[in-house]
């Protein structure tokens, strides 16, 4: 095996923030290299064909993009896009009776809420409420590729004491119900503040209300974006660009420790033909914080537990809705809520804290290839496949430690019941098969991440989000450790979470003093 025995930067793990990091460092003109334990390049933002003989290319993990700063695409000169979604959003609802629903999105907004509510009043404190979150996104939003601000200077940025209020100091559940009267109405806001985070809209953490920020600041708006050709096509063209510029990418190559004196450090690893080493002088942990502390021998952090039930399908069809104002084009187009009502949030929540699966399981769906349907052969694509992407919320690793396998499938048919409710035919009946005859769908719980990707207790962030400014703790960018020339440039950074480049941005930076 032939690895250069010394480099500028070592990068350990390349998921898509250690490609970001390679990238801008090989650019510069450092020597690099990246060690991938997993045989490609990706990590959670990777595009996969899952279900035997059946040409559909899915994001299986990560599958939207709001947080990626064009500034990244453009200095990397990435061959990449997104598309916009027609729809914001759909949630489906039973009034006086009758199937109904909310669609947000296109010219009919205000007559959905209308139709829902029976006035104008949800509507108007709707647009309120998104013009506030508008204004902290533009001014927030270009900080994060930026040396860290004080939480007074960002402050100031945001030069808004109303927003600061009911963003940064109090449970988010407060502005919600301060802001809007209708149920299904503050569910759907509150949704953005637990995507990925298991919390109480009124959590004293205030977790929620740091996943909330980051859901609606992305890009300076807050759209959330499909990755044209699915999210393997982000990563596919970070590598490249890592590789143009001279940095060398090793996969199947796993670090097993580092050591480092903060000068200089020594990188083991192994691969399926031996064991090797190499020196650098820093170090970028693409891994979690975790994971760093096991490679470094040190005390790891707090546990960190994922709360998310991840499932990937293919259907023939998409299903019929008992709401018939709506095509179901409309409805899968953007994200789809199911059982998302405030109070059924807040049940969902007891539930899961008390370690029992939710009655009535929240989850949210969305239609990759109605968006982008370069993802499907074209064949399927003819015949009218179509992707379907859910992601069900208040799923803690602790509903799964007594037995995986059960109480995955267990869940998993909980949900797709719940959403059934919803439907004027079983999503079963609208499921494609694979060349072996089974359904098209598969789930991933957090345990099942855990083991396949190495996020802590399968919490995608790797941990709870931080704020997006300095704190005692905290270094200049954000991804500084105990040690000097020891940099995290993975998700569990300060500004790290979702799929944005910004850590591996940012350590980057850090190395070249900038």
């Amino acid at each position: 095996m032939t690895v250069q025995r010394s480099y500028d930067a070592v990068i350990v793990g390349g998921g898509h923030n250690g490609l970001v990091a390679a990238a801008y460092l090989a650019r510069a003109g450092r020597s690099v290299l990246v060690l991938e334990r997993l045989p490609g390049t990706g990590g959670a933002a990777v595009s996969t064909r899952p279900f035997p003989g059946v040409d559909a290319r899915l994001s299986r993990y990560s599958y939207l993009v709001s947080l990626l700063p064009s500034k990244i695409v453009r200095d990397l000169g990435l061959r990449f896009a997104v598309a916009r979604r027609t729809v914001s959003s759909y949630t489906p609802a039973e009034r006086g009776g009758r199937a109904t629903g909310l669609l947000v999105g296109g010219h009919g907004t205000r007559e959905s809420f209308a139709a829902l509510t029976g006035s104008d009043a949800e509507y108007t404190a709707w647009r309120r409420f998104h013009a506030m979150t508008g204004r902290v996104a533009e001014r927030v939003f270009p900080t994060l590729t930026e040396p860290l601000p004080t939480r007074a200077a960002l402050r100031a940025r945001v030069a808004d004491d109303d927003a600061w209020r009911k963003l940064f100091e109090e449970p988010v559940g407060v502005a919600i119900e301060e802001s809007f009267h209708d149920d299904l109405v503050r569910g759907v806001v509150l949704t953005d503040a637990l995507i990925g985070t298991f919390a109480d809209a009124h959590d004293p953490s205030l977790a929620q209300n740091r996943c909330f920020l980051y859901h609606v600041i992305g890009g300076g708006t807050g759209e959330w974006n499909v990755p044209v050709g699915g999210m393997g096509a982000l990563t596919d063209a970070l590598a490249d660009a890592a590789r143009s510029a001279g940095a060398d990418l090793r996969t199947g190559h796993e670090a097993v420790r580092i050591r480092t004196d903060g000068r200089d450090a020594e990188i083991a690893f192994r691969t399926a033909e031996g064991e090797g080493k190499v020196a650098a002088r820093h170090v970028l942990a693409g891994t979690s914080p975790h994971v760093l502390a096991a490679l470094l021998g040190e005390p790891a952090p707090p546990p960190a537990e994922g709360a998310q039930l991840k499932v990937n399908m293919l259907l023939k069809r998409l299903p019929r809705l008992r709401d018939r104002s709506v095509d179901p084009q409309d409805a899968f187009a953007g994200t789809f809520h199911v059982s998302e009502g405030y109070e059924q949030l807040a049940t969902a929540y007891r539930e899961a804290a008390a370690g029992r699966p939710p009655s009535a399981p929240p989850s949210e769906l969305y239609c990759h290839s109605l968006s982008d349907s370069s993802i499907l052969a074209p064949g399927l694509a003819a015949r009218g496949h179509h992707t379907l992407t859910l992601f069900g919320l208040h799923a803690p690793a602790r509903l799964f430690t007594a037995g995986n396998d059960a109480a995955r499938a267990a869940l998993l048919a909980a949900t797709v019941a719940e959403l059934d409710t919803h439907l004027a035919e079983p999503l079963a009946d609208c499921l494609a098969t694979d060349a072996d005859g089974r359904p098209c769908i598969e789930a991933r719980t957090p345990l099942d991440l855990e083991r396949d990707l190495r996020l802590p207790g399968g919490h995608i962030f790797h941990g709870d989000l931080a704020w997006p400014y300095a704190t005692g703790s905290t270094g200049r960018w954000g991804v500084e450790t105990a040690h000097a020339n020891v940099l995290l440039c993975g998700a569990g950074a300060v500004r790290g979470g979702g799929v944005s480049g910004v850590p591996g941005h940012n350590a980057a930076m850090a190395v070249l003093g900038r």
